[in-house]
This record gives C-alpha cells, structure tokens and sequence, in this order.
C-alpha cells in the first residue's frame, strides 16, 4: 500500500509543478500552460502586428507632390513610360455615353391578366348579389372602379349579352392591343431623346423603338377600341360608353420603366467606355523649374508617385493587421466547426515563428530590389519577388498541421509579402498557388525521398504560375526567361528549407511529423522489434489496437496516422515485465500474481505508464507519443486488484482498501487519439474473454466499456463527443467482429469437447486450470460471508478443478428456460488487471427469485 501510496504522491507532485517532457516547455513553458492558447494567440497577433508594421515601412524617397498652382521648385522629369487617366475628359465621354442609352421597358401580360381577373370578379359579384342588395352592389362597384356608375348602365352590365360581348369580343382585343405595349400617357417619353428599349418578359426580345411618338397610351387604346366597337361590332354609342365605363378604370398600362435595369445597362455603357489618357514617356519633364502646375501636370505627377512607395504607410499597416487578424478567425471558426483539431499554445506558437521567419526573408529581399534594380537593370525590381521560397512555409506547417491551418497560414503570408513588394494580384496569386501545390505534395509525401521527388511537381507548378502571372502583366520574353530563373531557385529553396527546418522544430518544440511517424510506424524499429521478441502477446494486442485507433480516428475527424503510431507504442512499458501481464503468459506458466499482495499487483501494473514514458522519451518518439502514452489509462481503476484487495481486507477485518490507491496516475486523455486509444485499449483486452463472440455480444460488449468509461469520467477532458461515441462504437464493432468471424467446419474435423467454465470470468484462472494451478479468486459482487466462512485457499488444483467441473454439470443439465443476462457483480481481469463485467450468460431464471 505504502508504494502506491507513494506513487500517486510522486504523480499528483509532478502533474502540480507542470513539469512536461517536451522541449516546448522548457524553452516557452508558459504556452504549455492552462493558458497556453491565449497566450499563443496573443503571441500570433503580436507577430502579425509586426509584420504588418515591416509591410508598412518603405525606405524609398520618391518625388515631390506639386499641388494644381503650386509653382515647382525643380524639374520634375518621369522616371518610366505610363499613362495618366484624364478623368475629366473620361468623366465626359461616359456621361455622354450614358445620355444616349435608351430607357430600358418592360413589356408583360400582367395588365392584360388582371384587367382580365377583375372583369370576371366583377361579373361574378353581379350575377350572384341578391336583388334587394343590387344597389349597395353598384355603389360598392362605383367606389372600386372609382367611377360614377347610373343604374341604367349598371343594368345592361347584368344583361347576358352584355357579359358576352365583354368578354367574347372586348377582352380578346384588349389582349391583342395590350401586347403591343400601352402606355399612360405618350408625352412622358418624349424626354426620351435616344428613344426607350423595349424588353418582352415573355418571350425574352428586345426591341429598340427610336420614335417614342408611336408608342399607345390610354387615349389612343381608347379611340382605338371606339372605332372596333362602331365600326366592326356596329355598337351604340350607350354601348360603347358602358364598356368603356367598365374596362377603362380596370386597364394598367402594359409598358411600364424599369428604372433598375435602365441604371445598371447605363452603369455598363459607362464601364465599357475607354478612359482618356495622358501618353507619359519616360525622361519627359513633367514640371519645370519656376513653371506654375497645371491640372494636366498634377494628375501625372499624382500618378507617377501613387506608384512610388512613401516612406511609411500607417493606413496600409493597420489594414492589412486587420486583414491578417480576420484571416486567424478563419482558422479558430475552423477549428470551432470540426474542420480541423483544436491548436494548442505550442501551435500557434510554431504558426507564428513561421509567419515571422519567412515575413522577415520578404522584407530582406525587398530592401535588396533598389540596389539591384540599378545595378542589373530596371525588370529586376519587378521579378525579384518571385524568388521568395514562400512555399517552404506551406511546406513546413503541412508537416505539421492539417489543411485549413495551412490554407489560412499561407494566405497571410502571401497577402503580407505581397504588400512588402509593393505587388499586385498577380503576385499574391502566385504566391498562394505555390504554397498550396507545396502543401498538397508535402501531404501525399510518405517519406523523405518521396519529399525530394516532390521537387519537380513543385516547379512545374511554379513556372505555370509564374507564366500565367507574366502574361497577366504583359511581360516581354527576355523578363519571363530571367523570372523563370528566379522562379526555380524559389522552389528548390523551400524544398531545402522544409527539410532543414522540421527537424530543428521536432527537436526544439516537440513536434512529430508525418514523416518521422511513418518511420515509426515501421514495424521493423527496434523498439517495436523488442516488444515482438520480449512481449509477444502485447504486440499483438498493440497491433490490433493500431487499426482500431485508425479506423476511428477517420470516423470522428482525428489524426489518423498519430493515432495509429501512438497505439503500437503505449504498451512498451510492458517489455521491462512482460510475464506480470496475461496477454504474455504462457499456458503452462504459473500466474506471477499469485505470490503477490493485490497492492503489489496493481503497481506493477501502474509502473508499466511511467517506464513506457521512460522508454519513449529514451528513443525520441516524440511529445505526442509521450502523451498518448501517459493518458492511455486515465485515472481508471484496476478493478480486478481493487476488488480482490478489498475481498481480503474484509476477510481479515481489515479497515476497507481506498479505491484511489488503485487507480493509474493519468492524467485523463487530453486529446481525441489518447481517448481512442484508451478505449480501444480497454475494448480490445477485455473481449480476449468473450465466449462466443457473436456480433450481438460483441456489440453489447463494446458498448457497455464505453459506457463505463464515460460514466467514470475518464473522457471529460479528450473532446470526445457523444456523436464521436457512437461513430467509434459502430467502427470498433466492425473490426472486432472481422477479428472473430465465423469460421465454416470442415468435413472431418473432430470437435473438441469444451473445458469446464468454472472460472471464464478470470483469463489467468484459465491459463492455470490447464496446469492445475490455484486460481484467483474471482469477485462476486457480494462478501464471501454472505454464503458461507471465509476459506484458506484450496493448496491443491485438483479441488478446484473438481467444483468447476461440477459447476459445468450443473449448468449443462439444468432445464431449458427463460433466462435473463446478468452482468452485476460479475468481474474479469484484463490484460492490465482492469475489471470489467462478464459479458457471458450469467443465467438467471426468470420466476424463480
């Protein structure tokens, strides 16, 4: 009890002071804290802030500013060809442009419809209104129509005849008028100079009317019906004044303005039109000496020097920060959503000595583009950016860090370097695309000779860039020959700088890369070599723990190859005493446990956490690895020990065994792998004893460890979800049930009768039944005085073999009944003395308590 006791102390002392393997915290302990996040997020907006403060600072002088009036003290002579707009005259040419764009209109059915619906509404409310309500019906009419209507006419629209010729002859011929478009009143187009654009709605044709006079409005529509009426149909004039009274006040006009359309087609006209330019050419005098400035003279002068960097730019700095701070709440929104793990203090420490390092090189190189513009000619200053190894700082943090960290990462540093060049689209473009061709290549790279082979993707992705990039900004081929150049030694360099630079961070910061867990994930390390040979049982159990580990982590979003690595390593404790775990004992093999106290047991069993530390940290696995394999239990209870040691403390009177003597050190599992592969670790151990696996059991079997973790709390701090839960659940009853599927009976194969059962709960009183070996006593649930005085164990197997074997008997020729599945108080010891419920028929017959 004393060894444990102290232990836990020496555990709970080191878990206070914070002390943690990794080189991160002895270098910056203060990220790897409770806090490390915010102060790893402080530290990257720092970072950002300084970045942002070098992209602003330009130690250039350009020209001076003459305003219009102003008289010049100097000549003024430009420096390079180029070209002024003259906005006044380009204000002019597109005012005018849009002047003559006609009116866009639109013509629809709609009126015609509705004119249509209100006719029929109308007639309907006539032929259906009581007689003693007919005359509040013609003057609720009247105030519709909003028309005086007299009862004379009010009765020939009830006539049959009426309604007939309305809607036969009437309306159909409103139809036809309407679809050639009406407008209210013609006089309003006449403003219309350039005459109005008529759009069908329906058929989709345009139709440009230049005399705006021919266009109908009401008056003409109703002239025209007048004479259709008179002329054609032979109507009266009561007639005609009736159906006009009736249609009239109903008709809209089917012609009406789209002022949006006519506003957005100017908006185009004016775009379309090319701006009015001053022609500049280089070594002309813009301004002389004693000579008062022109307007013409400050638009060239304000032109030339918008493109000459000033000596700081506060306004540049302070946008592209916020810009930079908005592009980290990317990544956090990311990581809030699922679509990539949550970054630590050390992360983002890593992040931002990247961003720094490489934002650096930009600002380096572009205090060089002066010096070597005049010595090695003027197109240098313009492609020497495009020999900045940016893409070395995708390629870093793709080692480490999933995609869209990498995605946001290299989308600052481009819009950051781009800036610090003085750059443009093209630029950022081409920055952007070759760290994500570096970050794509260093992903699908599984060693470091694939690494180097990348190279050559690498610059043919480059050169395409740089060449859509020359195009763009209408380079001559002798400057696409010498960026091309430059374009090479870009990408070679960031290929040296990510193999320079992930081993100084694996080193210095603890970080694993993908490339040093595929080299671990070799099964021919020595370490794993010495676990084969030493604890043969454990590497087997190691192994199938790693594919469960990778499956679930694909299932829930986790880091698949960590995952799986970590899981061939957490047992490597075991190799310093492989013969105390069952897993590695042999059949004929006497239990070691049997001479040893149950506290004894259980540290032994605790011990096998801190030498697996010990031998991980021996061999530089890794701060990951390390973790995973201090958290692969938890705090959980060795229940087997726990039990047992409380069975004999009651039977010697003993005050009663504290169950936190018994519990691993852990901490819990702080991260999605370690919670993996605590529970894999556990599942796969304990379903060693399942008798019959079918996939039921096995399904209920996994689902109840789950559910006896969870509720011991040993998942609280791993971000595990209940949805990551049952996607694990299902993805570990998958594996489990392919390791043990069904195999069919051969023809003539002997079936070998099965051993007695007497004591299946306990792997180890299995092993020394063969052996006739005393057997562990196995924890009922309930005190051995509740049936009977307690009894010296039996010195002989024999007795122990006899009861079990009547016990089988007994079992064998009870009656076949109902029975239920009894899993309480029924305890196994697994592979690390963890107990855990039965998941064999404890039978229990139904009725007969």
């Amino acid at each position: 009890m004393n060894a444990i006791k102290n232990q836990k102390k020496k555990s709970a002392a080191k878990r206070k002071k914070g002390t943690p393997p990794s080189w991160t915290a002895r270098f910056i302990p203060s990220f790897s804290g409770a806090d490390g996040g915010v102060l790893g997020t402080l530290f990257l907006l720092l970072v950002l802030l300084v970045l942002s403060a070098l992209a602003g600072a330009d130690f250039s002088s350009g020209p001076r500013l003459y305003l219009e009036g102003e008289i010049a003290d100097r000549d003024i002579m430009a420096d390079r060809e180029f070209l002024v707009e003259n906005t006044r005259a380009t204000r002019i040419k597109r005012k005018q442009a849009a002047a003559a764009q006609p009116q866009v209109f639109d013509l629809t059915d709609d009126s015609y419809e509705q004119l249509e619906q209100d006719v029929y509404q109308v007639f309907e409310t006539l032929n259906t209104a009581p007689v003693a309500e007919l005359e509040d019906v013609r003057w609720s009419i009247a105030e519709d129509l909003n028309a005086e209507i007299g009862v004379s006419t009010f009765q020939r629209w009830r006539r049959e005849d009426f309604q007939n010729l309305v809607l036969g002859r009437v309306l159909p011929w409103m139809k036809s008028y309407l679809g050639e478009g009406v407008v209210r009143e013609s006089a309003a187009l006449s403003r219309y100079d350039s005459g109005i654009l008529v759009r069908n709605r329906v058929s989709g044709i345009e139709s440009l009317r230049v005399d705006t006079s021919s266009v109908a409005d009401f008056d003409v529509m109703h002239r025209a019906l007048t004479r259709f009426l008179k002329g054609e149909l032979k109507k009266p004039l009561v007639v005609r004044r009736d159906i006009w009274t009736l249609v009239g006040p109903l008709t809209k006009p089917s012609l009406t303005l789209n002022a949006q359309e006519s506003a957005e087609l100017r908006r185009q006209v004016m775009q379309a039109v090319e701006p009015v330019y001053f022609h500049v050419r280089e070594g002309e005098i813009i301004v002389r000496q004693g000579e008062a400035v022109s307007e013409a003279q400050y638009m060239k002068l304000k032109a030339m020097i918008a493109d000459t960097p000033q000596t700081y730019g506060l306004g540049r700095a302070i946008g592209i920060f916020v810009l930079s701070a908005l592009l980290v709440m990317g990544v956090i929104m990311c990581t809030r959503f699922g679509l990539c793990r949550d970054l630590t203090g050390r992360d983002l420490v890593l992040v931002s000595i990247v961003l720094l390092l490489f934002g650096g090189v930009a600002k380096f190189l572009s205090l060089l583009d002066a010096p070597l513009a005049l010595s090695a000619g003027a197109w240098t200053r313009d492609i020497l950016p495009y020999c900045l190894p940016l893409a070395g700082a995708s390629g870093v943090l793709a080692l480490f860090f999933p995609y869209a960290v990498c995605f946001y990462a290299t989308i600052i540093l481009a819009l950051v370097s781009t800036w610090m060049f003085g750059g443009h689209l093209p630029l950022f473009t081409f920055y952007f695309l070759g760290g994500m061709f570096e970050m794509f290549l260093i992903k699908n790279s599984h060693t470091r000779y694939e690494l180097l082979r990348s190279v050559f993707p690498l610059l043919g992705g480059l050169l395409l860039a740089w060449s859509g990039a020359a195009i763009v900004e209408a380079r001559d081929i002798w400057a696409i020959g010498i960026g091309s150049v430059y374009v090479i030694v870009s990408g070679v360099t960031s290929l040296l700088l990510v193999l320079a630079l992930s081993p100084i961070v694996e080193f210095f910061l603890g970080f694993t890369s993908r490339f040093k867990l595929m080299e671990l994930m070799n099964l021919e390390q020595p370490l794993l070599q010495e676990l084969m040979v030493a604890a043969p049982g454990t590497y087997h159990h190691s192994l199938v723990v790693s594919n469960m580990v990778e499956a679930g982590a694909r299932a829930i979003g986790a880091n698949p190859l960590l995952a799986k690595v970590a899981a061939l390593y957490h047992d490597i404790g075991k190799i310093t005493k492989p013969q105390y775990f069952i897993e590695n004992q042999l059949s004929r093999e006497k239990n070691k446990h049997d001479k040893l106290t149950p506290s004894m047991s259980a540290l032994i069993l605790i011990s096998h956490v801190k030498k697996g530390v010990e031998l991980a940290r021996a061999h530089k696995l890794g701060s990951e690895i390390e973790d995973i394999i201090q958290q692969h239990h938890g705090t959980t209870l060795i229940s087997y020990f726990f039990h047992k040691a409380k069975e004999q403390a009651e039977a010697r009177g003993e005050e009663d065994v504290r169950e936190e003597e018994f519990r691993y050190p852990g901490p819990k599992p702080q991260t999605k792998e370690a919670g993996l592969i605590l529970l894999a670790d556990a599942i796969e151990a304990s379903s060693r004893v399942l008798s019959d696996p079918t996939p039921s059991r096995i399904k209920g079997h996994i689902e109840t460890v789950i559910k006896r973790i969870f509720s011991d709390g040993q998942l609280d701090e791993s971000e595990l979800t209940l949805k990551d839960l049952h996607h694990i659940s299902d993805v570990f009853h998958r594996i489990l049930t392919g390791i043990f599927h069904q195999r069919i009976e051969y023809p003539g194969t002997a079936q070998p009768k099965p051993e007695p059962q007497a004591h299946a709960e306990c792997p180890h009183c299995a092993a020394r039944e063969k052996d006739d070996a005393p057997a562990i006593p196995v924890a009922t649930g309930k005190p051995e005085s509740a049936d009977k005085a307690p009894k010296k164990e039996q010195p002989k197997a024999a007795a122990s073999k006899k009861d079990s074997a009547d016990k089988a008997d007994k079992l064998e020729k009870a009656p076949e009944r109902e029975y239920t599945l009894d899993m309480s108080g029924r305890l196994i010891m697994g592979r690390d003395g963890e107990g855990g419920p039965q998941l064999k028929f404890t039978k229990t017959r139904l009725g007969s308590q």
